[in-house]
C-alpha cells in the first residue's frame, strides 16, 4: 500500500514509520505546520522531521507555506473547538496530498499521541476520506508511544514540549491562580 503519513515532527513519526514499514507499506511523509506557533517552532520541528526523514531514506512532502494567520482566522471565536478545527485542517491538506500524489490512503501521527484527542481523529480521519476521496487509515498507535520517546532521544531529534497551536503554548506557561 502506497500512504502517506501526516506528520507533525520527527519523534512523533518514529513508531509509525517502523510499524507500517514492516507491514510492507510504502510511506511517504507529508509536514504541514500552519497551526504551529511561534515560526521558529514550526521549522525546529520541520528540521527535525527532515533530519529523521533523512536518516531512514523517507520521502518527505514539505510545503513551503506558513499560513498561521489562515489557521488563526479559523479558531478565533472557536477557541473551545480548536483542536476538532485543527485535525481537520491537517488531514484535510494530507488527504488532497493523497488523492493528487495517487496514495492509496492517508493517516497521521496524531494517532502516536497520548495526548491528542484519539477518537475525534478516528471520526474526523474518516469523514475527510470519505470527503475528499481517499481511504484514512486508522491505527492506534500510542502502543510505541515510550519506544518513540526513547528513539528520539537516542538519535538527539529536537523534541517540542506542547502540542504546536498559540493556545497550547500558553497552557505549556500560564497557570490561573485558583
Amino acid at each position: 500500500m502506497k500512504i502517506l503519513l501526516h506528520a507533525c515532527c520527527g519523534p512523533c513519526a518514529i513508531y509509525p514509520v517502523r510499524i507500517m514499514r514492516e507491514e510492507r507499506m510504502d510511506v511517504t511523509g507529508f509536514f504541514y505546520g500552519h497551526n504551529i506557533h511561534p515560526y521558529t517552532e514550526c521549522l525546529k520541528r520541520k528540521q527535525a522531521l527532515e533530519d529523521y526523514a533523512q536518516q531512514i531514506e523517507l520521502r518527505l512532502i514539505c510545503p513551503p507555506e506558513y499560513d498561521l494567520e489562515g489557521f488563526l482566522q479559523k479558531i478565533i471565536f472557536r477557541e473551545s473547538n480548536r483542536c476538532m478545527i485543527c485535525y481537520r485542517e491537517r488531514l484535510t491538506a494530507a488527504a488532497h496530498v493523497a488523492r493528487h500524489g495517487r496514495f492509496d490512503a492517508f493517516t497521521t501521527t496524531l494517532l502516536y499521541s497520548k495526548f491528542q484527542k484519539h477518537d475525534m481523529i478516528h471520526d474526523m480521519g474518516e469523514a475527510v476520506g470519505a470527503a475528499v476521496g481517499v481511504p484514512f487509515y486508522y491505527r492506534d498507535f500510542r502502543e510505541g508511544w515510550k519506544e518513540g520517546i526513547e528513539e528520539s532521544k537516542r538519535l538527539g531529534l529536537y523534541r517540542q514540549s506542547y502540542c504546536g497551536c498559540i493556545y497550547s503554548e500558553k497552557e505549556r506557561f500560564f497557570r490561573p491562580a485558583k
